[in-house]
């Protein structure tokens, strides 16, 4: 099979089900900027030493895959991809972020995205996971999407931060306080 299909070559790309869209539809935004969430992921995995983190976050990794696939899915097709968000999944992130943050001191004050290389990468995927979720919400608006991906890119924000907050703490590397100025 080639990687190349040359169908793509006019600006569009096709759905799950064959319907041809634009590559800068809002729909084609938010499926590819899950895929920048994912990748980053991959990246932080490749970069961070803590086997359970890593472990979490690859079964994150396929889960944004199946968000994916549910954004690339239109509501008239939406029989073709039986694969969605349950609300295990978000349990998890909770629980999830419920362990991690046992480990923490409490955090007093808004912090810097900084610190290890890992907490820094850790920062991104959030900050890119957020604009993530800002898409989802306005082709919500348009479109019926699952609440439960709102509810998932929320959590997963969420966890992100503690995560760095944990990869820096891990690394005896202090949070960085914003200070006014």
């Amino acid at each position: 099979m080639k990687i190349y299909t040359k169908t793509g070559d006019d600006g569009t790309t096709s759905l799950v089900g064959g319907e041809r869209v634009d590559k800068d539809s809002l729909r084609v935004e938010c499926y590819g900027t899950v895929d920048e969430v994912n990748s980053i992921l991959g990246l932080i995995i490749a970069e961070i030493n803590i086997i359970h983190v890593s472990i979490l976050l690859g079964g994150i990794q396929h889960k944004l895959f199946t968000i994916g696939g549910q954004l690339a899915t239109p509501e008239n097709k939406s029989d073709l991809n039986k694969i969605e968000i349950v609300n295990d999944d978000i349990l998890l992130l909770e629980n999830s972020i419920d362990k991690y943050e046992k480990e923490l001191e409490p955090l007093k004050q808004f912090i810097l995205p900084s610190g290890t290389k890992g907490s820094s990468l850790l920062h991104f995927a959030r900050s890119v996971c957020r604009r993530a979720e800002r898409l989802v919400i306005s082709l919500s608006k348009k479109e019926k999407i699952s609440n439960l991906i709102l509810i998932y890119f929320n959590r997963l924000s969420d966890l992100l931060f503690v995560l760095a907050r944990y990869e820096n703490s891990v690394n005896q590397v202090s949070d960085v306080p914003w200070q006014k100025k």
